[in-house]
């Protein structure tokens, strides 16, 4: 197995307990690590045979459209479902960083879904 990264992808999404906090879209920083066999694209040289990790990107930058969230655990598991979905890795870990909390560099949770 091997891992594609994608580490702390800006997006804006709608999330927070209270109505007020999810009024606006707020800023999070995603990362999330795909485990795959990519021994056919170390061969061929072709990104048909791996996971196309511009492709992922845009996905989750558009992720948040016309969606809300209250808590960041149900969108690191919705994001973990919809990789596994689309892009079908073995595994894959989401981190959802959030920066809600006076005097932290932010909150976050992490998970892993595998097939």
């Amino acid at each position: 197995m091997a891992r594609i990264s994608i580490v702390d992808l800006e997006v804006f999404y709608r999330v927070g307990v209270p109505d007020a906090e999810r009024a606006q879209p707020q800023r999070l920083l995603l990362s999330v690590e795909m485990e795959a066999d990519f021994s056919a694209a170390a061969t061929s040289d072709a990104i048909a045979d791996t996971i196309d990790y511009f492709a992922v990107s845009q996905r989750l930058m558009k992720f948040g459209a016309g969606r809300e969230w209250k808590l960041i655990e149900k969108l690191a598991a919705d994001i973990a479902d919809a990789i596994l979905a689309e892009f079908k890795p073995q595994a894959v870990l989401v981190e959802v960083k959030k920066f809600i909390l006076p005097h932290t560099r932010h909150v976050a949770v992490s998970l892993t879904r595998s097939r």
